[in-house]
């Protein structure tokens, strides 16, 4: 139901101690509050704790206004909720919520207000911090063997897709983080040939690597087919019909399985998974990292996010340095991605292989040879850019024997050469 939900939190009443006592004496001038904002009373009813705070309750004609006091710390509570199906009351709901907190005089008042039937959808990235993106409508949610999915049409981002209540793709911004995964690695390549795709059901991993013209399969291994089906039904503008392409070969199963088992080598191998919590938290160790590293092919390279530098900088510097560990080059890089809200951070990952090397020139030089198509973010000064760390990224993803102020600029560049 389309409505305003007001939440107030205040604190440091600078009111009559009394006024938080004293519910009887509230009720009054709630009623007159509420009667001089337009809104209908239907029923009052107010409850006094003996030697303490009292709860009231307002049932309205448009919905219904609640209050609780806390005299031992001069605080309350409030609450106004109103329907805006026949009318707009939110102008209404917003005086009595105004005239309630200026007659408690509150220090500090902590203000919520929520516009009920859209869906709010929250995007936490830390426990601290996060942000919100406002959705139309719920398309769909299914509840698959492995995870919770769902689909939201939003005005910023076009159709979105969350897993277990995160963002992982939109329509209108998803090129961002799938150029960003695929590109860097794939170009600096002489002539990559074998691509594997581990997760990335809904195909933009895929199609973006089947855009250079040497690439003769893309292997995608998805455990959860329920992600494809929706991909498939949904998310067009993701993936392109890359799921009709008859160089992707996509296999239902798990991806530390097919790795364990598999004989085949690839040029590059990509992880495009869930953050590593819960069951994808495997996926990111130091064990699996090392089974990558023997798929690959010689000079080939592994490519995967590490989290956001911002929000989570514990997760991006032990994932650098699990990676700095196994593999002889080792390129962290950063960019905005809109869908997630910071600033994110990715890696190539090589003994021979080193997308830094390359200037934005040659970068655009092999562009234009394969006939890159369809290019929205990936150009030969983006090449260059995302791989300029400010100083407290390097700083985290450094190994721990080159983190030092003196030598800060070419930490990268070190390392490679030491060995």
């Amino acid at each position: 139901m389309n409505g305003l939900h007001l939440i107030g939190d205040l604190s440091g009443c600078r009111c009559d101690p009394r006024l938080l006592l004293d519910g009887e004496r509230f009720r009054e001038k709630c009623v007159e509050l509420v009667n001089d904002s337009g809104l209908t009373i239907m029923d009052v009813s107010f409850h006094q704790f003996e030697g303490s705070g009292y709860t009231g309750a307002v049932v309205l004609a448009e919905s219904h206004l609640a209050i609780h006091t806390w005299p031992e710390t001069g605080g309350l509570t409030l609450d106004v909720y109103v329907c805006n199906y026949s009318a707009d009351n939110s102008a209404k709901a917003r005086k009595v919520f105004d005239a309630i907190i200026e007659h408690f005089q509150p220090t500090d008042a902590a203000r919520h207000e929520i516009e009920r039937g859209e869906h709010l959808l929250m995007e936490p990235l830390n426990d601290s911090t996060g942000f919100y993106i406002r959705a139309r409508h719920r398309l769909g949610e299914w509840q698959t063997r492995y995870q919770k999915m769902a689909i939201f049409d939003t005005a910023q981002y076009g159709k979105l897709f969350r897993l277990d209540g995160f963002n992982m793709t939109s329509e209108k911004d998803e090129f961002v983080y799938h150029e960003n995964l695929i590109h860097p690695a794939l170009a600096a390549h002489n002539a990559p040939k074998q691509v594997l795709v581990i997760g990335g059901g809904d195909g933009g991993s895929s199609e973006e690597a089947l855009k250079h013209p040497s690439v003769e399969q893309v292997t995608m291994v998805e455990i959860d087919e329920d992600v494809i089906r929706v991909a498939k039904e949904h998310f067009g503008a993701v993936h392109n019909g890359v799921f009709d392409n008859p160089k992707l070969r996509v296999l239902i199963d798990d991806g530390m399985r097919f790795v364990r088992e598999t004989s085949e080598k690839f040029d590059l191998i990509a992880l495009d998974l869930n953050d590593p919590m819960g069951p994808a938290e495997a996926l990111y160790s130091t064990e699996f990292f090392q089974q990558l590293r023997h798929t690959l092919a010689p000079g080939g390279a592994l490519v995967l996010h590490i989290g956001s530098p911002v929000a989570r900088p514990d997760r991006v510097a032990e994932l650098a340095q699990r990676l700095n560990g196994l593999f002889r080059i080792v390129r962290p890089y950063t960019m905005y991605i809109p869908l997630y809200g910071s600033l994110w951070a990715m890696a190539v990952c090589s003994d021979k292989l080193d997308p830094k090397a390359f200037t934005a020139d040659e970068i655009d030089r092999r562009i234009e040879h394969r006939k890159l198509q369809d290019l929205r973010y990936y150009n030969g000064e983006t090449h260059e850019g995302v791989f300029a760390l400010p100083n407290y990224v390097r700083d985290l993803v450094a190994p721990p024997r080159l983190k030092h102020p003196a030598r800060g600029r070419r930490l990268g560049v070190v390392r490679a050469a030491a060995k």
